[in-house]
């Protein structure tokens, strides 16, 4: 005769004809429902059906089966989860029937529905380095289990996730007879996302657990490295997969999001405006002029730098179209060749995600003159242009830290500074700018002080 053990937890909804359906069976005769502690009237409803039910100390699917197992009265058990209603009507009798004629020691229930993300993603790759005999298994994953109680009684049983694929794992390592049957068509209910990074990693770990237990040292080191290759080349391909569904759209701040210049509007305020347009006139590497002019702001405090950016009024409509940026998924973004701490200003009252820019150097609340030029406004490698200081550097690091393409960028500009950024993002946008070569450089050209037109096209 068979025992059916059925884990339970808030299945009041199934569990009742679950256990009917148990019972149809000629050859069950008992049912063991081990309830973990539910919330519901699950517990009285499979009482009211004939199984008898065990209340589980300890939650959790691996402490359910091994307690139904200790108090099974039959030696040949199936394990059925309570959740799936209906299951196929000859679903028992396909998993006992090769335990009975004695030609398997262990069947592995499979049914008809694709295999899920975490098999094929998690479990199958590893049971193909550790396992490579249990590897040709279509649903590994399966809770839907019959076999001997004697072997069971064996098991070191994993709990939650990691239990159906441990209990395949030893049931091999026992070589117990496996064969896997399919039962049929079942509707069952897939995990929300949520949930897969949990199962993922017990899955995972019971593969890799019962691997060690069972390997040398040498081998077991040598397909952990081959592991984390694979490991390694699956999180560049998902990366790369989830890279073209992100968007970002990256906005220059003087000029662009504020109307004036921070710089400019620093100069009047302090009175160093003729030594500005001298020092523009007569400095044209990009790196001594921003260092030469954060010297005209030593000794001013960060109140003071503060209470000048917040003076410059910003384009009208640029938190409606933030907003609406932002519903539409896109990443926001400010690349200033101004400094950081109005860039942070200008990001909060926005509502932007980032901001790149120089940094002012504070001692006290005060400027030191001293300006520090990020790493990610210089040439690498790998840099898109050939610009040894550049803001197409600082985009296409964005682009990378927030695992965005390029081509899935917009980048909103208005000088000559911002050229080759407008040339080298998805869409370049040159937004109000007397600079000819920049309109031309540019998908679009937007000449009146509004961003909605950028809603048109993103």
């Amino acid at each position: 005769m068979v025992t059916v053990i059925i884990p339970a937890l808030n299945e009041a909804n199934t569990i009742g004809n679950v256990v009917q359906f148990c019972f149809q069976n000629p050859q069950v005769s008992e049912v063991i429902v081990v309830d973990d502690k539910s919330d519901d009237n699950t517990p009285q409803i499979a009482a009211e059906k004939g199984a008898r039910v065990i209340i589980s100390n300890v939650r959790g699917k691996g402490i359910s089966m091994k307690d139904g197992v200790q108090h099974a009265s039959n030696n040949l058990l199936v394990f059925l989860d309570a959740d799936i209603d209906p299951y196929p009507e000859d679903a028992i009798e396909l998993l006992i029937t090769p335990l009975i004629k004695d030609e398997v020691d262990f069947v592995k229930g499979t049914f008809s529905r694709n295999a899920g993300r975490v098999t094929e993603l998690v479990a199958k790759p590893l049971l193909n380095i550790f396992y490579p005999g249990l590897s040709h298994y279509t649903q590994p994953l399966s809770g839907m289990i019959a076999g001997r109680k004697n072997f069971f009684r064996k098991i070191e049983f994993f709990n939650d996730y990691g239990v159906d694929i441990g209990i395949l794992i030893d049931m091999y390592l026992m070589k117990a007879r496996i064969r896997e049957v399919n039962i049929g068509y079942i509707e069952n209910k897939s995990k929300p996302w949520e949930s897969l990074g949990k199962m993922s990693k017990e899955v995972s770990l019971a593969i890799v657990s019962k691997a060690q237990a069972q390997q040398n040292a040498g081998n077991m080191e040598e397909e952990i490295f081959s592991l984390e290759a694979i490991n390694r080349e699956m999180n560049n391909t998902l990366r790369e997969k989830l890279s073209g569904f992100r968007k970002m759209v990256v906005f220059d701040m003087d000029d662009t999001i504020l109307k004036g210049r921070f710089i400019d509007e620093c100069a009047k305020v302090f009175r160093f405006e003729p030594k500005l347009n001298d020092l523009r006139f007569v400095e044209k590497d990009p790196i001594i002029l921003t260092k030469r002019i954060g010297l005209y702001l030593k000794g001013k405090t960060i109140d003071e730098l503060l209470e000048i950016a917040g003076s410059i009024e910003m384009v009208n409509d640029i938190r409606d179209v933030v907003k609406e940026l932002k519903e539409r998924d896109y990443i926001i973004g400010i690349l200033s060749n101004s400094y950081s701490l109005i860039t942070n200003y200008v990001r909060q009252n926005i509502g932007a995600d980032f901001s790149l820019a120089n940094q002012l150097e504070f001692f006290e609340g005060k400027v030191t003159g001293e300006v520090n030029l990020p790493s990610y406004f210089f040439a690498a490698p790998d840099s898109y242009c050939g610009h040894a200081y550049c803001k197409t550097n600082a985009l296409q690091f964005a682009c990378e830290k927030y695992n965005v393409q390029l081509k899935n960028c917009i980048a909103v500009g208005d000088s000559i500074d911002d050229r080759c950024m407008i040339g080298h993002a998805g869409k370049g946008i040159a937004f109000g700018t007397s600079d000819v070569l920049l309109s031309k450089i540019a998908f679009k050209s937007i000449k009146e002080k509004s961003f909605e037109p950028l809603l048109a096209i993103a």
